[in-house]
């Protein structure tokens, strides 16, 4: 008897709870730029309303910035639009590493967790799904974690909003390094297998040659770099695994 099968398995609402619940450090280690976002753009000539309405809409922090600094620079709309599409386009290859799990569910369900789906979310869902213990709820787990980050978004962008109109030096704050910290802790413990640590390596290294390249085109490089090597990797090693046929006689 298959041991996950004795297991019995959570209840929706156990796994919507548990997503939350493992998603907490990330939702504080998010706090920050939530409040520094909303401080910046209610100041800005998006104002209060345009804050919550691109947190709300966009929900994506790194993507959220590069648009603010590139809205008030005066950049066209087509630049912004074609540079936030660059930097987001590693959400292609968190779909592609989910799609196995999610290719079952409802359309109503890929969609809301394709907007849902964020670095912290990726991060908690990876390890529920590494665990095979049978539980037929998993989807409800990534919802809870992705409810919860886009609750915990709004409400920093909405407080940054409010306490950037009462001291305007919060909008100075740097948080550069903070920023690359947080993805540091979030992709490391997912290198465990000699795929992704190669395509982390990758990525990195034609991230760094191509870092004067305009528009962030160096990030499209990096990622498509990232994927081309994950996915050669994966066909040689699916390659050698795969059992030698006998010729027939």
């Amino acid at each position: 008897m298959n041991p996950a099968a004795s297991i019995p398995a959570p209840a929706r609402r156990t796994e919507f709870l548990h997503g939350a619940r493992d998603t907490l450090p990330l939702l504080l280690g998010a706090a920050p730029f939530g409040l520094i976002f909303g401080a910046l753009a209610a100041s800005s000539s998006l104002g209060m309303t345009g804050a919550l309405a691109m947190s709300a809409l966009v929900f994506a922090g790194s993507a959220q910035f590069i648009a603010l600094s590139l809205l008030g620079a005066g950049t066209s709309g087509l630049v912004v639009v074609f540079t936030t599409l660059v930097v987001n386009l590693r959400h292609l290859l968190y779909s592609a590493s989910l799609q196995p799990q999610m290719a079952r569910l409802p359309q109503r369900w890929r969609m809301l967790l394709a907007f849902w789906l964020t670095d912290e979310t990726y991060a908690a869902v990876h390890h529920r799904y590494a665990r095979d213990d049978g539980a037929p709820f998993k989807h409800w787990y990534t919802a809870g974690s992705g409810a919860a980050m886009y609750g915990n978004w709004l409400g920093w962008t909405a407080a940054g909003a409010l306490l950037g109109q009462a001291s305007p030096a919060l909008t100075h704050l740097g948080l550069e390094f903070a920023l690359v910290a947080t993805f540091v802790g979030i992709v490391v413990p997912l290198l465990r297998e000699r795929p992704s640590i190669a395509v982390a390596l990758t990525a990195a290294a034609v991230a760094l040659l191509a870092r004067d390249l305009p528009y962030k085109l160096g990030l499209l490089l990096a990622a498509l770099a990232g994927v081309l090597v994950g996915v050669w990797m994966d066909g040689r090693d699916a390659a050698h695994s795969a059992p030698t046929m006998r010729e027939a006689p």
